[in-house]
Parts: C-alpha cells; structure tokens; sequence
C-alpha cells in the first residue's frame, strides 16, 4: 500500500498543474452531478413537478364535480334523490329496498 502511495504521490511532484487541472475537473463534474443546482437535484425536482401537476389536475376535476353538483342542488328533484339516497327517505306508501355493495 505504500508503494501505491509513493508512486501517486510521485506522479503529483512530477507534474502538478495536471494533478490540480485533473483534480478541478473530477470536483466540477461532481459539482454538476450532485450540487445544489446539479443534475439529480433537477431530475427530483422535475418528478416532483410531474406529481403535482396530477395532482392539480385531480383536484380539478373534483372542483369541476362539485360545481355541478352546487348548481343543480337547487332543483327540487335532486334536493329529492340526496335525501332518499344519502338519508334513505322515501314518500308514504313506498317500500325501501336498500341494496348495499
């Protein structure tokens, strides 16, 4: 092991502007890869973007879903079916059959 060492450490004393130019650049490759604004933190970043994005997109359906269901919440008819499907009311002289999944 010591005499790996002893070669590196001679290949350095023999030519250390390549050892420092070859040193800058091993660091700035690791610095685009793994820095703040690196290459990984981009890729997570683009992921996490793409899940939210669906994640709007549910959300807006569900908006668009409950606009309907606002709007026509005043039509007496389906003041009617929510109370007989979400309260199981039913008129007199009905029978109620409940049917459960």
């Amino acid at each position: 092991m010591t005499r790996h060492f002893t070669e590196i450490w001679d290949y350095i004393r023999m030519d250390p502007k390549r050892f420092i130019g070859l040193s800058g650049l091993v660091i700035s490759v690791l610095w685009f890869l793994f820095g703040d604004f690196g290459l990984m933190t981009r890729i997570s970043m683009e992921r996490e973007h793409r899940a939210l994005e669906e994640q709007q997109s549910e959300i807006q359906k569900k908006i668009f879903a409950d606009r309907e269901t606002i709007r026509h919440a005043y039509h007496p008819d389906s003041i009617e079916k929510v109370a007989r499907e979400r309260f199981n009311f039913r008129k007199e002289g009905e029978t109620e059959f409940i049917i459960r999944r």
